[in-house]
């Protein structure tokens, strides 16, 4: 049995444990590290490191605190080195880790989303070649309880990985507020407005998950030359306003800003 050391349970904390008990771990296998002490049922929940129960030996120690605590949540855990240490947060280098946790240490990085709540969630991992095929195995098992997992070779890479899907959850629902927003603009109730914007924003994320067609040839599906949809694309994809050269500088800012969290 894996047993699961989780320092952290906030809301990707608390999605992850949510997924590793529906897919049949034991609530006796999972310890939680928690300041504020919530009730999680069976799961054994502790206020500090301190408090870990002297007989358990974790296979696995997931950090998944805010990156600005991260520098004084880590090194107690150095203790654990037989584990392989999974870290949640963005902007915080293999690099960092293992100046906290010693030189022999197994460390994975992974950037997951928020959509991990619902279990439609995406992680992109990466890890040092040193790093044992047996614990990249067991990350992935554990973070494929929430959603699909990738890897990059190249860690540069994590910064943009954050920009485009650990803050792209961030850009869909911007999407649904500024098409509620155009609604209500043009005269629809409130109530009305929302929802339209909500559910067709779900629903076309639901086709574009199961379809095998891509994106864009999901959008060439929905417009007919010289119709509604093709009038508002005409505005959404102008070459110097448009939604795709917004986009591209978004995800360039947010990559930027990734690059000097880490320093």
């Amino acid at each position: 049995m894996t047993k699961i050391l989780l320092a952290g349970c906030g809301k990707m904390g608390s999605a992850m444990l949510a997924g590793w008990l529906e897919r049949g771990i034991e609530a006796a296998d999972v310890v939680v590290v928690e300041p504020s002490a919530p009730d999680l049922g069976a799961v054994r929940v502790v206020t500090s490191d301190a408090a870990i129960p002297s007989d358990f030996i974790p296979d696995v120690v997931i950090f998944a605190v805010k990156p600005q605590v991260m520098a004084e949540v880590v090194p107690p855990y150095a203790r654990f080195g037989s584990a392989v240490f999974l870290s949640i947060a963005a902007g915080k280098t293999i690099a960092f880790f293992r100046e906290r946790l010693g030189a022999g240490a197994a460390i994975v990085r992974a950037m997951p989303n928020t959509p991990a709540a619902v279990r439609r969630g995406i992680t992109v991992c990466c890890a040092e070649t040193a790093v044992p095929a047996a614990a990249r195995d067991l990350c992935q098992s554990l973070l494929e309880a929430v959603g699909e997992v990738g890897w990059v070779e190249d860690e540069s890479l994590m910064d943009v990985v954050t920009a485009v899907s650990g803050s792209g959850p961030a850009y869909i629902f911007l999407l649904a507020e500024a098409m509620e927003a155009a609604g209500l603009a043009q005269g629809l109730p409130a109530d009305l407005a929302e929802r339209l914007a909500r559910a067709t924003v779900a629903g076309a994320g639901e086709l574009l998950r199961l379809s095998p067609e891509s994106a864009a040839q999901l959008r060439k599906n929905v417009t007919s030359p010289g119709g509604t949809t093709a009038a508002a694309l005409a505005v959404l994809m102008a070459d110097s306003h448009g939604i795709p050269s917004l986009m591209t500088e978004a995800v360039a800012a947010a990559t930027r800003r990734g690059r000097e969290l880490a320093g």
